[in-house]
């Protein structure tokens, strides 16, 4: 039985892989700061894992989880996420995105080097880029955390050099029920809840122009997997190769209230949303593209929930929670 030890497992991306490498017969034990017992969806496999106290900045506390786990795999997705609050603690961005990936990068050098570690990279490395990004496009990022993931990403190759199996798995957006309610969509999708039963605030948003590449983070989790299996390390662009406004979610979102609900809460984007100059990120990235040939050719991935399906799966879940 294969084992992985997982940071981050209490995100969205960590619920996803859990359910995932569970299925596939892995033992899984989850890196956690606190108690997570009531995380949605770690609850149905807390009999099938372990959960293991530690910090991704404190060394010690990772050395005792790593001799617990003792893991095959480990995958990194513990991280400080949320863009617009790398500018207000950029150290403590790097802290954990840079100086988190090194410190597991050393006990496993250290103690056992034929585990293999995947690192959960950013689209948010490319900064503006014009057409599709690919494995090879230069990296500009524009915001602290992106030149954090950007730092993180270059670790992988230097280790890969010293003889480890460390990969890079460029994931463009993926959202989910299961996102953060911080993240724009899980903004968006909480709120038209309220409208499907009977609310009419409008919602609060900045740049309704700015594209994303979005997909459905259950199948991107599977990617992540692959990424592990191939004979040679090597980095993944991980994405559907299609943009979407913030206006074309928010304009999805009501189609699905209309076509699912019955309800009209406005007749467009424009009525709905108020654009607050508060919310406009620094260093936007005006529309983010993936190219992901790479990954479709050598793992044989494909992304299977397409944009309309992800905002219908998000908008039922958020009107179920809130019936409850």
């Amino acid at each position: 039985m294969k084992r992985a030890l997982i940071t981050g497992i209490t995100g969205q991306d960590g619920n996803y892989l859990t359910e995932y490498l569970v299925g596939m017969g892995y033992q899984v034990y989850g890196l956690v700061r606190r108690e997570a017992r009531n995380v949605p969806g770690l609850q149905p496999y807390l009999g099938q894992m372990e959960l293991l106290y530690g910090d991704i900045r404190d060394t010690a506390s990772l050395e005792v989880a790593f001799y617990k786990a003792w893991p095959d795999e480990v995958y990194n997705l513990a991280a400080q996420v949320f863009v617009p609050t790398s500018w207000d603690i950029p150290s403590e961005t790097f802290d954990m995105n840079v100086g988190g990936l090194v410190r597991l990068l050393r006990i496993v050098e250290h103690r056992k080097p034929d585990t293999r570690v995947y690192q959960a990279s950013s689209s948010e490395m490319f900064g503006n880029v014009d057409g599709l990004c690919s494995e090879d496009t230069p990296f500009a990022p524009t915001s602290p955390y992106g030149a954090s993931k950007m730092a993180a990403h270059r670790l992988c190759g230097i280790y890969r050099q010293r003889g480890l199996y460390v990969v890079g798995g460029i994931l463009f957006n993926h959202e989910s029920p299961r996102r953060g309610p911080e993240m724009v969509t899980r903004k968006i999708t909480r709120t038209a809840a309220g409208w499907a039963r009977g609310d009419r605030r409008k919602l609060a948003l900045g740049n309704l122009r700015a594209r994303r590449d979005w997909g459905f983070a259950g199948d991107y989790v599977k990617a992540m997997h692959a990424m592990l299996q191939t004979p040679q390390a090597k980095d993944f662009v991980v994405a559907t190769g299609l943009s979407y406004s913030v206006g074309d979610f928010v304009h999805e979102v009501l189609n699905v209230l209309r076509d699912q609900y019955g309800v009209e809460p406005f007749r467009s984007v424009e009525d709905a949303v108020d654009v607050d100059p508060r919310l406009l990120r620094t260093g936007e990235i005006h529309d983010l593209r993936g190219d992901a040939t790479r990954a479709r050719e050598e793992l044989g991935w494909k992304p299977e929930v397409d944009f309309r399906e992800l905002v219908r799966m998000m908008v039922e879940a958020d009107v179920r929670t809130l019936a409850r």
